[in-house]
């Protein structure tokens, strides 16, 4: 069931009853039904974040502080919950977490990119040129949108408008010192061939959260489907179950 939040600000997937004991965060280009075997059963928001199935886009490119700051008034409202995060929801859930801590009671991480172990490759030479060229006038932007959509990623080529400027942002942001701010308990689970979110980073960054768990799923890999789902849930209810 479709749900209004936040004065329409946000939509969301409702299940169960209010308030919500969990608040689920999607992925880059996902929606919340991405979470709909993750939370069946349990009282639940799987919000539709900005610019992302049917919440209409921010009006600038918001950083993933902005996404959280967006949510606060939804938690406020809902009272603390658990909150599980997937790729790019995850980003927006560890700031929430570490911002606003009486709002957090527990995270559930899986395919977030919050390290990055080795030194981000350099765009193409050609593409260097051409975008040097287009800051001085000197080729058009038809001209630097056709080398972006030949060099850039899969998700960089389907962004447009403020979308796109929200994902070359939030690539760019630095998660370390809010990881060591959590204190909520935290359950990271990661695909074993994850390549958007790599597991070894994923370890990585659950080493920075003290008393952080994290948990390998074979044979899967970044998006939420076949046994990362099941892994998924059955952390959330592990821990659903320690808390008071």
């Amino acid at each position: 069931m479709i749900t209004a939040l936040a004065d329409g600000r946000l939509l969301a997937e409702k299940t169960g009853a209010s308030p919500a004991r969990v608040i689920a965060l999607h992925g880059w280009a996902r929606t919340g039904a991405d979470f709909g075997r993750v939370v069946e059963g349990l009282d639940a928001l799987a919000i539709h974040l900005p610019g992302f199935g049917i919440t209409p886009e921010p009006a600038d490119a918001w950083g993933s502080e902005d996404y959280a700051a967006n949510l606060v008034d939804v938690l406020r409202e809902n009272g603390p919950a658990v909150i599980v995060g997937h790729s790019f929801g995850g980003r927006v859930a560890v700031r929430l977490a570490a911002r606003h801590p009486e709002l957090v009671t527990g995270l559930v991480l899986t395919g977030v990119p919050l390290l990055r172990l080795q030194a981000a490759p350099k765009a193409a030479a050609s593409y260097r040129l051409v975008r040097w060229l287009a800051k001085r006038g000197l080729v058009s932007q038809k001209a630097l949108e056709a080398q972006r959509q030949k060099h850039g990623s899969a998700d960089y080529r389907a962004a447009q408008g403020v979308m796109r400027d929200v994902m070359v942002r939030v690539v760019g942001e630095d998660y370390r010192d809010d990881l060591a701010k959590i204190s909520a308990p935290v359950r990271t689970v990661w695909g074993e061939h994850d390549t958007a979110a790599p597991a070894d980073a994923g370890r990585a960054a659950s080493e920075l959260i003290a008393g952080a768990r994290f948990r390998i799923v074979p044979g899967t890999g970044h998006l939420l489907e076949g046994e990362l789902v099941t892994a998924v849930r059955e952390e959330l209810l592990d821990l659903l179950e320690e808390l008071p």
